[in-house]
């Protein structure tokens, strides 16, 4: 499953949020950079990939392993084909 538009990863102690679309996981992967760093989650609806700061990472001490939520936020989804 691929969500485009904002996604934020934080660890289960998460403040409350008005965002309702929120997907529990486990991360599976963690592809650090410099800069950013991509989490993959597996959740009950598939695998979803978050891209969050490099630092927002570190701060939030995120490790394979780790079970979190996916907050998303989209303005809009867009459907392709091919």
């Amino acid at each position: 499953m691929a969500i485009y538009g904002h996604i934020t990863v934080y660890g289960e102690d998460h403040m409350n949020t008005s965002i309702r679309n929120q997907i529990g996981g486990t991360i599976l992967e963690i592809l650090e950079d410099k800069i950013m760093t991509e989490i993959v989650l597996e959740t009950a609806a598939g695998k979803i990939t978050a891209v969050i700061t490099t630092r927002s990472a570190k701060d939030l001490q995120l490790r394979v392993g780790d079970r979190v939520s996916a907050i998303i936020k989209a303005t809009n989804v867009s459907i392709g084909k091919e």
